[in-house]
């Protein structure tokens, strides 16, 4: 019976479980001890500073982000919804939900119900 450590590889370097000392998984993707150490030296070095995303885009660039941006705060605005929703019918009060995000209870009320 073959060992499970070879069926499975890091999803950087693709070694695979027997190569390596460790394997982190995740949701559909793993990293091994070597990468992790390489990342950390990678993380470690000094980066250069970078000027602001907008000041190396174009105005056409600038536009075509903004739909992208819309449709993410969208998405977080749903899932922040969902969670207080669902922290509301846990029986966690509103006065406690509007707290953690610095409004008041009304507040959270109004926007969450």
């Amino acid at each position: 019976m073959p060992d499970w450590k070879e069926s499975i590889s890091c999803s950087f370097c693709l070694r695979n479980g027997t190569e390596v000392a460790k394997l982190i998984a995740g949701p559909a993707v793993r990293i091994c001890d070597q990468c992790v150490e390489m990342c950390h030296g990678i993380l470690a070095e000094e980066l250069p500073p970078r000027p602001p995303m907008w000041e190396t885009m174009t105005d056409e660039d600038m536009l075509d982000q903004l739909p992208k941006m819309a449709s993410l705060q969208t998405d977080l605005d749903q899932k922040l919804r969902e969670c207080a929703r669902h922290l509301n019918a846990r029986g966690v009060s509103w006065e406690r939900i509007g707290a953690s995000l610095d409004m008041t209870r009304q507040s959270a009320w109004e926007r969450f119900r």
